[in-house]
This record gives structure tokens, sequence and C-alpha cells, in this order.
């Protein structure tokens, strides 16, 4: 029997972890959701907070929906919170509850990025969404660069908002 040399082992490892990364980001394309143009719609809404959100030009923005009885939105909201510190990022929350249910849960969590509560669905049908968590990453002149569905990790999230940057 062949002994596994540590050399081996994080080739195989690193086999492994490009596969996985390759069939991710496949799903991930099969799965985003056709929003029938590329360029950014004009957003301006009220935040959870009370707060108002528009566009800042020149700068990228991220989307993210997402809903509090998601697991894999929870696994993920300290990544967007990350993002977040660094770039412009609006979140969506679906079927979510009240403005105050999404205010505890956010404060619950420790988190502190930009709410948008979807309460009757409007901004989840505009952007044609099916699954949770699903994010938009658009370059600063509000062109569609990225959309991934499903988990992201801050480092595939950075990764990408550097690359359009």
């Amino acid at each position: 029997m062949k002994q596994w040399k540590i050399k081996s082992i994080i080739k195989e490892i690193t086999i492994i972890l490009v596969l996985l990364f390759i069939v991710s980001n496949i799903i991930s394309y099969i799965r985003a959701p056709d929003l029938g143009s590329s360029q950014l719609p004009q957003i301006e809404a009220r935040l959870v907070d009370g707060s108002t959100f528009s566009i800042e030009k020149g700068k990228p923005l991220v989307i993210h929906f997402w809903a509090i009885s998601c697991p894999a939105c929870k696994l993920e909201a300290p990544n967007i919170e990350t993002v977040s510190k660094a770039y412009d990022v609006l979140t969506v929350a679906v079927n979510s509850g009240s403005d105050e249910e999404v205010k505890t849960y956010i404060q619950e969590n420790g988190l502190s990025f930009k709410v948008l509560n979807d309460v009757n669905g409007a901004w989840t049908t505009e952007f044609n969404i099916k699954v949770y968590p699903t994010t938009f990453i658009y370059d600063a002149k509000g062109k569609l660069r990225f959309t991934e569905v499903g988990y992201t990790t801050t480092a595939g999230l950075l990764a990408r908002l550097e690359w359009i940057d």
C-alpha cells in the first residue's frame, strides 16, 4: 500500500478544491436569475433603520437577497458584513417579517449592513429572485458583472469586487 506523503495530500486537496470551485460556479451560473437587463435599476428605498438608500454613482454595489429563515444566509451574513465595511452593500430581507423583526435579528447577530425589508415582494419580483441567498455585483458604471446564487465566501466576494474595481 502506497504511503501518503504531505506533498501528495496537498496535491489531492488542491485538486478537490479547484473542482469544487468550478462546479459551484457552474451551478451558480445555471441558477442565476434572468434580469432582462444587465444595467442596475434606479434604487431609492427606505431601510429598516429609517434611513434612505440611494445609489452612489461611480462605485461598485453589492445587492444581496437573504431571509432570516435561510440557514445558508445565516452562515453567509458575516461575509456580507465584512464586505460591507469596504464596499457599498444593500441587503434585501425577504420573507423575514416586520421591520422590527429584521432589526432585532440584525442586532442579535451583531450585523450593521444596510437592510431593505421587502415585505410585499416588490424587490424580489424586480430581481427575479427564486433562491436565497442571491448576490448581485454591479461595477462602478452600474453594469451587472457577477451573480452568485447560494453561499459565497468573503474571499470570493472581495476578489470579484477587486477584479471589477
